[in-house]
C-alpha cells in the first residue's frame, strides 16, 4: 500500500524512532494505534481525539513515564479487556512472561498471547510488557521472527529501561 493512500486509513500519524504509530479515532475516541514502518510520513491530525492522542503518544515517545489518559472505544471481550488490565498493571520497566500473567489471571499462556495480538491500543495497555519464557515472544499477532514489529517491541522495552532475569536478557536483546 503506498503511503499516500495508507495516510488516509488513520487521523494522524506520529513519527518514531522505530517508524511511526498510526492513529484512528471516532466520534470523540481514540479507536485504535498502529505500529508503521518508517515508509510512512506524519501525519497532522484531522479531528480532536486524534490530535489528543498524537500530543500524548508523543509524549510517552519522550518520557516512558507518561501516563496515558484517553477516551477510549470499547473494545475486546470481557476475556481480552481482563488480560489487558493486567498487562496494564506491569510497571514499566518490568516484563513478565505469557504464562506468568495467564496464572495470575487463571487462564493459558496461549489466550493470553492472543489477547495481547488483539489489543487496539498496545501503548495504553503495554503489551510489549509481556515475553515468551524464553525470549521475546510474539508481538502484535504479527508472524515477523526478528522482523519490524518485533523491532519496535525491542525499541520500546528499551525505551521503558526494561530488565529481564537473567535467563530472557539474550534471546530479548538479540
Amino acid at each position: 500500500m503506498k503511503t499516500d493512500q495508507a495516510s488516509t486509513l488513520f487521523n494522524a500519524i506520529v513519527p518514531a524512532a522505530f517508524g511511526a504509530i498510526g492513529i484512528r479515532s471516532a466520534d470523540g475516541r481514540l479507536r485504535e494505534l498502529v505500529y508503521l514502518p518508517p515508509a510512512f510520513a506524519e501525519k497532522a491530525a484531522d479531528c480532536a481525539a486524534a490530535e489528543l492522542a498524537a500530543r500524548q503518544v508523543a509524549h510517552y515517545l519522550a518520557d516512558p513515564d507518561f501516563r496515558f489518559d484517553l477516551p477510549l472505544y470499547e473494545a475486546g471481550t470481557a476475556f481480552q479487556r481482563r488480560v489487558w488490565e493486567a498487562i496494564g498493571a506491569i510497571p514499566r520497566g518490568s516484563v513478565k512472561t505469557y504464562g506468568q500473567l495467564a496464572k495470575l489471571i487463571g487462564s493459558a499462556p496461549r489466550a493470553v498471547g492472543q489477547a495481547c495480538g488483539a489489543n487496539p491500543f498496545p501503548l495504553i495497555n503495554p503489551c510489549h510488557r509481556v515475553t515468551a519464557a524464553g525470549g521475546l515472544g510474539g508481538f502484535s499477532n504479527q508472524d515477523d521472527e526478528n522482523g519490524f514489529h518485533l523491532s519496535v517491541k525491542r525499541w520500546l522495552l528499551r525505551h521503558e529501561g526494561a530488565t529481564a532475569s537473567p535467563w530472557q536478557q539474550q534471546a530479548i536483546w538479540d
